[in-house]
């Protein structure tokens, strides 16, 4: 693989998905907490399937303004890894969170124009990473997970303290491009490499992370 390239495999629901990101080479593998979701799973469920998972795999619970009773619940009953916030929590939110359970964050942050890129630096000294999503539309049930792209120039070949994932849109078919463009070396997949909302496909994501690693 080439160095530092690294994939992420969201909204794993069942064995079969989970064996077949694992299986293609994710780096990391994401289990979505948000009843809205299709991609939804229980804690017990992440818990099963969760210990599935080869040490060196990062495992990645997503939720969306989670409140500390439910993730108090989630950190003591899943072996996760880090946590993904992918609402509206604050920069002062996502450092509490980040103190509170000891884990690594990676705060999500939605980018439809450059104005954006004002609200990603404003987690850059409180987020172990930061996911660049497509910004969902104002009427849009979910916070990502939309299949949709943003502008890869507003952020291409800038320096960033923190690594970046870019996420939003990206399928088998325009990955490489998009690394390309944006100079990132860390992807995230969730709907590009389903057959229907929430189904995996394990030739997709088997064709996504070769093209990535291209």
């Amino acid at each position: 693989m080439p160095s530092g390239v690294r994939v992420k495999i969201c909204g794993l629901r069942d064995q079969a998905g989970l064996t077949s990101a694992i299986e293609a080479g994710a780096d990391y593998v994401g289990f979505v907490f948000f009843e809205k979701s299709p991609r939804n799973v229980s804690i017990q469920t992440a818990r099963a399937l969760a210990v599935t998972v080869p040490a060196g795999i990062a495992k990645v619970a997503l939720v969306v303004n989670a409140d500390n009773d439910f993730l108090d619940h989630l950190t003591a009953d899943v072996a996760i890894d880090m946590l993904q916030l992918h609402g509206a929590e604050t920069p002062a939110r996502t450092a509490e969170i980040k103190a509170r359970y000891g884990l690594p964050v990676m705060k999500a942050v939605g980018v439809a124009d450059a104005s954006d890129l004002d609200v990603l630096v404003s987690y850059l000294q409180v987020a172990d990473q930061i996911l660049v999503d497509a910004k969902p539309p104002k009427d849009a049930a979910l916070p990502g997970g939309n299949g949709l792209s943003f502008d890869w120039r507003l952020i291409a070949k800038r320096r960033w303290p923190i690594p970046l994932m870019l996420a939003g849109g990206l399928t088998p078919d325009n990955v490489a491009e998009a690394m390309a463009l944006t100079g990132l070396r860390q992807v995230d997949v969730s709907s590009g490499v389903e057959s229907a909302p929430g189904v995996k496909d394990p030739d997709l994501i088997a064709q996504f992370i070769r093209a990535a690693q291209r």
